[in-house]
């Protein structure tokens, strides 16, 4: 069965409502309705306005983060079910700059990976490896620690789990991985979650690669076997790049 290719945008901390809006819009407008998976995630503030301007279209509304408890005394937290309630379809669990710039832990990511999942949302998985890990020749046993995060006990169906790789020394940097250095990872990352559920389950997931893909370099990733889309950060926040993208995946 083919993957369908899943190409994301990362909004991160970026836009204000009106543009927004605009670029949800635009999206929505520009997206083609088969052959490739389109969604956007925006900041929380922004959830609403964005699902009303995507409204009608096929693009998914995601979210870039979520905690890991219903409700309770968790100030400035944002539950999974308040996102279903907006219209969120996916969220991002394990994002370099939450493992490393807010220092998130290995179990922290793991909690709010099984509340998305469990919460009945797709759930892009997070992972990858800094500049100096990558050159330690960490690579690997990096990637695997983080899928490692995950409970397949738990997750069965493969259609709700994407993982992204995003090798963090390629993310704004404007240096990226090879086509067949992407490829090499993707690879390992199938393989591995071959041995944690079985081959099957492993085939069917979406596995993106999400660092600094641009128009210039989406068709030579894309090609790959193992590469099912992009997670995608400063090319997303232009619809025009954002587009060129998607119609690469397509």
């Amino acid at each position: 069965m083919p993957r369908i290719p899943f190409i994301a945008g990362n909004w991160k901390m970026n836009t204000l409502k009106a543009s927004a809006i605009e670029l949800a819009k635009a999206v929505a407008q520009g997206s083609p309705r088969s052959g490739v998976e389109v969604g956007v995630a925006p900041p929380f503030v922004y959830l609403d306005a964005v699902a009303q301007a995507l409204a009608g279209s096929p693009v998914l509304l995601g979210a870039q983060d979520a905690f890991y408890e219903k409700s309770g005394a968790f100030t400035g937290e944002i539950s999974v079910d308040m996102l279903k309630d907006v219209g969120v379809k996916f969220v991002l669990t394990g994002h370099s700059e939450r493992r490393h710039v807010l220092h998130e832990s290995p179990e922290l990511v793991g909690k709010k990976a099984a509340a998305v999942y469990n919460g009945g949302l797709i759930l892009v998985h997070c992972v990858g490896e800094k500049l100096d890990e990558r050159d330690g020749n960490k690579t690997l046993a990096v990637v695997e620690a983080q899928l490692k995060e995950l409970n397949p006990q738990s997750i069965a169906d493969p259609a709700r789990l994407v993982i992204a790789y995003e090798p963090v020394w390629a993310i704004g940097t404007g240096r990226n991985a090879t086509d067949a250095q992407a490829q090499e990872v993707h690879a390992f990352i199938r393989q591995t979650l071959g041995k944690m559920w079985n081959p099957d389950f492993a085939g069917r997931v979406r596995i993106q690669y999400g660092g600094s893909m641009k128009p210039e370099n989406a068709k030579g990733l894309l090609d790959q076997p193992d590469v099912d889309g992009g997670l995608i950060g400063g090319a997303a926040l232009k619809a025009e790049s954002f587009l060129a993208i998607v119609n690469a995946a397509k």
